[in-house]
């Protein structure tokens, strides 16, 4: 790492018969869900299943959480899959103009406003960006959109109807496709955590020449550029290894068997919200009402869906695609405490970017984004300074805490 690097070390704060067998399997998918595998412990339950039962229900009802819409639209990726994507836009007139750059690539007429693009992980649905959304609204435009077969976009056609196995190169493809739709013109700066930091990756690696006509700045969250078949998921050598050898299959068999994995998953919503918790999080008071936000985006991915995705990442390999975004502003953030995209991915990403600014926060998981909010939203806040997106000393939100002691404002 170059001394020029700026890190941030930022403290904020199977036995039985097959139907018991796949209920059992259901809820450790959610492991895969949250980028892990199975093998965790649990915590004793000490609290009656009905009483769970209504809690998560009064959670799902009382919490804000994900409940921000803009402007929908429709993109249309390269197999026929409808892509589903949102804008939060601003006034025309509060565009920043970037200078004789902007000017000379978009000519005399008015420029376009800059545009942030935010990709999300494996599993979850834009609203995983909820914090950072609602506080940079009315501040800068921004797009939010569902990668393939996850919230509000079609399952993925190529997939269903003609058996290719999906990678992430496609997923790059998907977001060339939301940006010709959602901002085909004007400066871009592109967000990504995880699976998603990995999209913006492969649509750099086979779109080059946007990349240098028009981003200005990107965030790498909690992502890795490969490598990610080494992952141990905090588990022993043994445990991992056995892991390795036979979730593959295991996925497989399951997403044939979707109907009943659901069922399963269902009965054991207690073991499966604690594993989501174990993977996501790495502090003890998180808020419940985000621990169950995150576990319902989680849930409301279909076990074929998971199945399918889970295999392009052992094939992920965008190292040298990093090279195209050594000339712009860089955010690099991770979680010290992620068992999914450990911190040590990130901080080959900005080995490998040595003007980026490498962030990384002691006390928090995969899931980052949503256990330190403020922290992340910062950061975010000044790339887009030094970007140019918003003019400096702009007042950005601050939207909420995961702390249990408080609540969202």
């Amino acid at each position: 790492m170059s001394e020029s690097s700026a890190v941030v070390r930022a403290t904020a704060g199977a036995a039985g018969g097959w139907r018991r067998a796949t209920g059992i399997a259901g809820a450790a998918i959610g492991v895969v869900a949250a980028g892990a595998a199975a093998g965790v412990a649990i915590e004793r339950m000490t609290v009656g299943r009905g009483i769970r039962r209504k809690a998560r229900l009064a959670l799902d009802s009382a919490g804000p959480y994900g409940a921000l819409r803009g402007t929908p639209g429709r993109a249309l990726a390269d197999d026929g899959t409808e892509l589903h994507y949102e804008v939060d836009d601003i006034d025309p007139d509060a565009a920043v103009d970037l200078g004789p750059r902007r000017r000379r690539l978009f000519g005399r007429k008015a420029p376009a406003p800059v545009t942030v693009v935010f990709s999300h992980g494996y599993c979850l649905n834009q609203d995983s960006w909820h914090f950072q959304r609602a506080a940079l609204r009315g501040v800068v435009r921004t797009v939010h959109w569902d990668q393939r077969s996850h919230g509000g976009s079609g399952r993925g056609v190529a997939q269903t109807r003609e058996g290719v196995p999906l990678d992430i190169d496609q997923l790059g493809r998907d977001l060339k496709a939301v940006i010709d739709a959602a901002a085909p013109e004007g400066p871009i700066v592109l967000v990504g955590h995880s699976m998603g930091g990995m999209t913006m990756m492969a649509f750099a690696a086979q779109y080059p020449e946007l990349i240098r006509e028009r981003v200005v700045a990107t965030a790498f969250v909690g992502t890795s550029s490969g490598r990610l078949g080494e992952v141990n998921f905090g588990l022993p050598v043994a445990g991992v290894n056995a892991v390795r050898r036979v979730l593959p299959g295991v996925l497989k068999a399951l997403g044939q068997r979707a109907e009943l994995v659901e069922k399963g998953r269902r009965i054991t919503a207690d073991l499966f919200a604690g594993i989501i918790k174990r993977y996501s999080f790495a502090g003890r008071d998180i808020d419940p009402a985000v621990a169950r936000f995150a576990e319902r985006m989680i849930e409301s991915t279909p076990i074929d869906v998971v199945a399918e995705f889970y295999p392009a990442f052992t094939d992920h390999d965008k190292t040298e695609a990093l090279a195209l975004f050594r000339d712009m502003p860089v955010l690099v953030l991770a979680g010290v405490q992620d068992l999914v995209t450990p911190s040590e991915h990130s901080e080959a990403i900005a080995d490998l970017l040595p003007d980026a600014e490498l962030v990384l926060v002691p006390d928090a998981g995969h899931l980052v984004i949503l256990e330190h909010p403020e922290l992340v939203t910062d950061r975010l806040a000044d790339l887009l300074t030094r970007a140019g997106a918003v003019p400096a000393g702009t007042t950005v939100g601050r939207y909420g805490s995961t702390s249990s002691t408080a609540h969202p404002g």
